[in-house]
């Protein structure tokens, strides 16, 4: 009898803990499972978060991509666009460079600064062809005066001085030597260019003196015949 008491409490026993166990795999499974679950909601609310971003980004780009593509334009034709102003403004500061790197060269001994150009006086006098290509073989040509800022500059020099002025081609059409026409300003003397006057020996001046040694600073231009020996005035762009 004993041994049959003994025998059902062990079977009691082994069904509680059977019952136990079952309790516990239930309970870890309800657990992982739980687990999962939070993992795929913070995983759902990081993805819905990226998402949120990426809309808020592109919402804040769309209004440059309407400014860039004008209005319906084509991103390629933006794109050329942009590319060629680019190419403008790198133009432009190459130019401001070099304009830069130039004032701070120093002029060539006998060469005097003024503004964007030197210029050079000679020492000697020679006929006006003669003149301008001693100018050429320094790199320089007769002087072109484009203002009355430059025409005050160049009377100082106080010579009656060749500048890059003639009518050789075609009479009475005067063209500097880079073949620009004169038109204005121009600082001609009173009554000049006159082609010499009334005398008929003199009817050849086809190329312009400055003349600083009599005329006034604006009206110091004078007609000459180009075989005559005069000082010259070079001028190099830099």
């Amino acid at each position: 009898m004993a041994d049959y008491v003994n025998k059902q409490v062990i079977e009691l026993k082994e069904v509680n803990e059977e019952n136990r166990n079952r309790a516990t795999r239930s309970v870890k499974t309800e657990t992982h499972l739980s687990d999962n679950s939070g993992n795929v909601t913070e995983e759902r609310d990081q993805l819905q978060t990226s998402y949120n971003t990426l809309t808020k980004e592109r919402d804040q780009l769309k209004p440059i991509y309407n400014i860039l593509t004008k209005k319906g334009e084509q991103p390629q034709t933006t794109y050329n666009t942009l590319t060629i102003e680019r190419d403008q403004l790198q133009k432009e500061r190459d130019d401001l460079m070099r304009k830069f790197s130039i004032l701070k060269q120093t002029c060539p001994e006998g060469w005097q600064k003024f503004e964007s150009s030197w210029y050079f006086l000679s020492t000697v006098k020679k006929p006006w062809g003669e003149s301008r290509q001693d100018c050429l073989e320094r790199g320089a040509d007769l002087v072109i005066v484009n203002s009355a800022k430059e025409q005050e500059f160049l009377f100082s020099f106080n010579k009656r001085a060749w500048i890059g002025l003639t009518d050789s081609v075609t009479e009475g059409a005067w063209k500097f030597v880079d073949g620009t026409p004169l038109t204005t300003p121009s600082y001609w003397h009173s009554q000049q260019p006159d082609n010499g006057g009334d005398n008929p020996a003199n009817r050849k001046e086809d190329c312009v003196e400055l003349n600083t040694e009599t005329w006034r600073p604006v009206k110091a231009w004078n007609d000459l015949s180009c075989l005559l020996n005069r000082y010259w005035i070079c001028e190099k762009v830099v």
